[in-house]
């Protein structure tokens, strides 16, 4: 692993090495990838939002209560991933760990209250077959609820490699990745809180 040289001891660890910061950078390269993804799912969203004939509308059907948790829940996760980072930065390792695994509690959590809203949606007539609003919904949130899955794998994967390897630069930088990841998840949702289940509880 190419170290760089005259290390500031204030330095994070995720960047005290040349490749580190390079994977980094690569990472901030996908995720622009990823805001192009996610840019046009929401564009393909728009345009077939109005197409609500032959189904229940989402007002009839969306459960704010259950959407609001949802929210509450990918939220606090966040925060509990940025405290994880927090400890990472103090090389805490135990402390770390235990803030991942709230972190992985609160993002399974959010998975099974979207999964159950789904078939509760589907036993309503609203299905992804539905009609159009229906099928850019399920795109839309599925694509979501698919990254979150990925975010979760992810994060318990680097977790098993610092628990064999311990915490050096290569792992602190698969820790802070894997949390930026899931920073960028929260702030997709926000999106779809907003233009999907806020707009469509009124109309």
């Amino acid at each position: 692993m190419a170290q760089s040289t005259n290390i500031d001891p204030n330095t994070p660890l995720e960047y005290q090495s040349d490749i580190g910061k390079l994977n980094i950078f690569g990472f901030w390269v996908f995720l622009g990838a990823e805001i192009a993804l996610f840019a046009t799912i929401f564009a393909t969203f728009f345009a077939l939002k109005a197409g609500t004939m032959g189904g229940p509308l989402p007002s009839e059907v969306f459960d704010m209560k259950n959407t609001i948790i949802m929210t509450l829940l990918l939220l606090i996760s966040s925060f509990t991933s940025g405290l994880s980072i927090n400890e990472l930065r103090k090389r805490n390792v135990k402390s770390m760990m235990v803030w991942l695994i709230i972190t992985l509690l609160f993002g399974l959590g959010f998975l099974y209250m979207e999964i159950t809203e789904f078939i509760h949606l589907v036993h309503e007539g609203a299905a992804m077959g539905t009609n159009a609003f229906w099928s850019s919904f399920y795109l839309l949130t599925g694509t979501h609820g698919l990254h979150v899955s990925v975010g979760i794998l992810w994060i318990l994967l680097v977790m098993f490699q610092v628990k064999k390897r311990g915490l050096n630069p290569d792992t602190a930088k698969k820790l802070f990745v894997s949390s930026l990841y899931w920073h960028f998840l929260d702030f997709v949702w926000i999106f779809v809180f907003t233009s999907v289940y806020l707009l469509g509880m009124v109309g």
